[in-house]
């Protein structure tokens, strides 16, 4: 984990509180696409790569993608919460500053399981982005472990929300 002082006098609200994660997209060779979360912008640098920004503690599903003429070369997805001004955070390719990791897969049988996850948790009814971060956790560690995650259910969720109203 990583501090950077840098971020401790930002204001909110400017680009220096913000969490960049950069896309791009080249047909069946390289993509990279956020699978939930509430971006706050987009900058467009070209016909293949964007920028989305995201404020501060938002929760959002990275999917990262890439090929070559003998197949899939990397396959993973990872699941952060953008940081404040001040936090400190992990590092990952793609993403200025980084965030804090809930959840980091990768190969494609474990990342399928994840989509699913995603999935399911959509099928509730429920915002992925809005999804308790310690469940996040819970999944990662289940599939590290080789075990099935359990599934989210509504009352996780309304527990969730009422101690989230309560830490704020």
């Amino acid at each position: 984990m990583m501090t950077n002082p840098a971020f401790a006098h930002a204001r909110a609200g400017s680009p220096d509180t913000l969490t960049a994660v950069e896309l791009t997209w080249l047909e069946k060779r390289i993509e990279h696409w956020i699978r939930f979360g509430h971006d706050t912008g987009e900058t467009i640098i070209d016909r293949r790569r964007r920028v989305l920004t995201f404020a501060p503690h938002t929760i959002l599903g990275f999917v990262r993608w890439a090929s070559n003429d003998y197949g899939t070369i990397v396959s993973r997805i990872d699941i952060l919460r953008a940081i404040a001004p001040g936090e400190a955070y992990q590092t990952l390719p793609f993403v200025r500053p980084g965030g804090e990791i809930l959840l980091r897969i990768s190969g494609w049988p474990k990342v399928e399981r994840v989509l699913a996850t995603i999935d399911a948790v959509e099928t509730l009814g429920i915002d992925p982005a809005a999804v308790a971060p310690d469940y996040w956790r819970h999944v990662h560690n289940r599939l590290g472990a080789g075990y099935e995650p359990r599934p989210y259910s509504r009352d996780q969720h309304r527990a969730w929300l009422l101690r989230d109203r309560v830490l704020k």
